[in-house]
Parts: structure tokens; sequence; C-alpha cells
């Protein structure tokens, strides 16, 4: 076979759950109107966000604003804070969003004004804090959000909405199967799994109710989402499973 009738190489595959930056090389490859591709287009622009990122936000965003609407959202371990500025985007009847986090990424003022400048109306609605996630009040009308809450911050993630009877999202990750939580089920299911349907029972137990779905898992295997609201007084709730 000559070089002329070689065949092509095939284009490297554009992988969702890589920890590379998404810069203004990748503007191509959000070309059209829709909201995620504008959203898509801003991130670029910032040069600083990983592409998961971008992608965990958003699929966690849209499944929790399907479920939750209006309040204002409570980002904990929030990072760059993009899940918080897509939860407004997505719903405007939430007028302010809190990030906190122990370390802020210095970085976050540049994705926050590149989102501003496609939406003028975030400009102001977002605070950030860099500091302890024990520290921030949490209402009753908040709803509390945590994208990749690592170990025990899940865990943290829930006590503080439960405390305050908020409601609450989280997609767990790095789960601690040290800590012997996962092992009354480790004989059915695996340990992360265990763990994960524990923190639904206990929230079962609080008073909630619980809906647990996932997001793609070609952004992340680390892909179940938890979300739970205070039940109505006298109403008996359930784990409800969904997409």
């Amino acid at each position: 076979m000559t070089a002329v009738d070689a065949e092509p190489l095939a284009a490297p595959r554009f992988s969702k759950s890589a920890r590379g930056r998404l810069t203004t090389k990748d503007l191509g490859r959000f070309p059209g109107g829709t909201l995620f591709d504008r959203l898509g287009r801003a991130v670029c622009g910032a040069s600083c966000l990983p592409r998961r990122e971008l992608y965990e936000a958003w699929e966690m965003a849209r499944r929790v604003r399907r479920r939750f609407r209006g309040g204002r959202v409570v980002d904990l371990a929030g990072g760059h804070g993009l899940l918080a500025q897509i939860l407004l985007l997505l719903d405007d009847t939430s007028r302010t969003a809190v990030v906190v986090d122990p370390v802020v990424p210095a970085s976050a003022p540049r994705v926050q004004a590149a989102l501003c400048e496609i939406w003028p109306r975030l400009d102001g609605r977002v605070t950030f804090v860099c500091g302890d996630l024990h520290a921030t009040a949490i209402g009753p009308t908040d709803l509390v959000v945590s994208c990749h809450a690592c170990g025990a911050l899940t865990d943290l993630v829930i006590e503080r909405a439960v405390a305050a009877g908020a409601r609450v999202a989280a997609l767990p990750c790095c789960h601690d199967l040290g800590s012997g939580a996962a092992e009354p089920l480790r004989g059915w299911v695996d340990g992360p799994l265990a763990i994960d349907i524990g923190r639904a029972t206990r929230l079962g137990e609080a008073g909630y109710r619980v809906w647990t779905q996932t997001i793609p898992a070609e952004i992340t295997e680390k892909n179940r989402l938890l979300m739970a609201a205070p039940k109505a007084r006298g109403v008996r709730g359930a784990i409800i499973s969904g997409t």
C-alpha cells in the first residue's frame, strides 16, 4: 500500500472526562446557539477550567433543576462556582448563589467574568466565600449542592442541609471504604454503592423524600446523583429512582 492509498488517521476522541483545560482552541467544539454551547464557548474563553468540570456541572444542574426550583443556591466546596452559576441560568427565580470553598481557585474570577460577559444578569448575584464549610448559614428555603463532594464531604453537605431543613443535591466521589459505613451491604453490592445507599436511607429516616439518578458514565464513573427534599408533614416518603 502506498502513502497515497493509506487511510487517514482517525482524529483523537474528544473525551468529556478529561482533566485538561478547555481553551480558545476548543471553541469549534461548541458551535451552536444552545445554552450549553454558549456556556462552552464562555468557559473556553476563560481558558482555565478542566473539561470534565464543564460536563459534570452541566449534567448535574440540568437534573437538579428538573426537580428543584427557586431558593438561594449554596454550593459547598464549589471551586470555580460553575455549578452554582449554571443553576442560576437555568432558573432565574433563584436570585442569588453563594459558593463556599476552603480554597477558592485563583482563576474563579476569570470564569465568573466570562459568564457575566455573556449573561450580564449574573453580575452581582454570586458571592464567593473562602472559608470553613461549617460557617455559612443555611436556611430552609436554600438549595444546597455539591458536585463531586469527596469522601466525608458528601456527609457534611447532607448533614448541613438536614440541620437547616433545606433541599440538597450531591454527586459523591472518593468514598472512604475504611469508615465502615459500607459494611452492612458489602455482601450484596460494592463498597461505594453501599455507602451511597446508606446516605439515601439516612435522608429518608430524617424525613426527606429522596431521588436517585445518574449523570452519563462517559463523564465520570462516579456518576450517582443524590437529591432530597423535606417531606410534607404526615406524608410517607420513599427513595425514587429516575433518569
